[in-house]
């Protein structure tokens, strides 16, 4: 495993990212090497690393896709997540924060359905009929714009890991430090452009962060599809 997390962007913690556009058009040259290569595949999770990951893409020349997540947030404390979904069924609990804060199955249960009927909605309207994208033997740059407590990408590499890729990227502008740390040990390599300490929250790295609208996930990904050229050779 490779763990990569950039010096020149970490000698100013007060740096600020002017938005998502800018983040992932920095991130992508971290992630040069992979570029025209017609084994990777770009997968954001939504909403907010849908326009980082699509300028991964396209300074990799390389397909974009969504792989829907949804965190499992302590209820009356949804900033704080017990767990996370994936598409393909995946769940993951953080049993540590379960016990802490005393959380029942029935608890669990009752805040997984309701996200899994969230994440049900956001694929049909993202994917619409489209299948998702075959995974197996490919390289897979799983794509978010921050890493807090690192839940939703947990879920997001586990969902990844059932197709039997040839190898799991993560790829991020700005994550707390042990969490790259602790993802380290999940996936081949992990890109970070920048860990700052103390963190606090993704949202502070960047001067415009907005929500993500549904439509803007939309739009990307269907500009994304018809400006990818296919290669066919590596």
């Amino acid at each position: 495993m490779k763990l990569y997390c950039w010096e020149k962007y970490q000698e100013n913690y007060t740096m600020l990212f002017k938005n998502r556009t800018i983040a992932g058009q920095i991130l992508a040259g971290e992630l040069a090497d992979y570029t025209n290569r017609s084994d990777v595949i770009v997968l954001a999770l939504p909403r907010g690393g849908v326009p980082v990951a699509f300028e991964v893409a396209k300074a990799l020349n390389a397909p974009l896709d969504v792989l829907v997540v949804r965190k499992l947030g302590v209820p009356e404390q949804e900033e704080l997540a017990m767990g996370a979904i994936a598409s393909g069924g995946v769940r993951i609990i953080n049993e540590h924060i379960v016990n802490l804060v005393n959380i029942s199955e029935d608890t669990i249960a009752r805040v997984a359905a309701q996200e899994e009927r969230e994440l049900e909605r956001r694929e049909r309207l993202y994917r619409g009929d489209r299948p998702f994208p075959n995974l197996e033997k490919r390289i897979v740059i799983l794509v978010d714009d921050g890493l807090a407590t690192g839940a939703t990408m947990w879920a997001a590499v586990a969902s990844v890991r059932r197709q039997h890729p040839a190898k799991i990227v993560i790829g991020v502008p700005v994550a707390a430090s042990a969490t790259c740390q602790e993802l380290q040990v999940a996936v081949d390599e992990i890109v970070c452009a920048a860990t700052p300490d103390p963190f606090y929250s993704v949202g502070l790295w960047y001067e415009d962060f907005p929500q993500t609208t549904d439509d803007q996930v939309r739009e990307l990904l269907t500009k994304a599809q018809t400006s990818h050229q296919p290669l066919t050779l590596t």
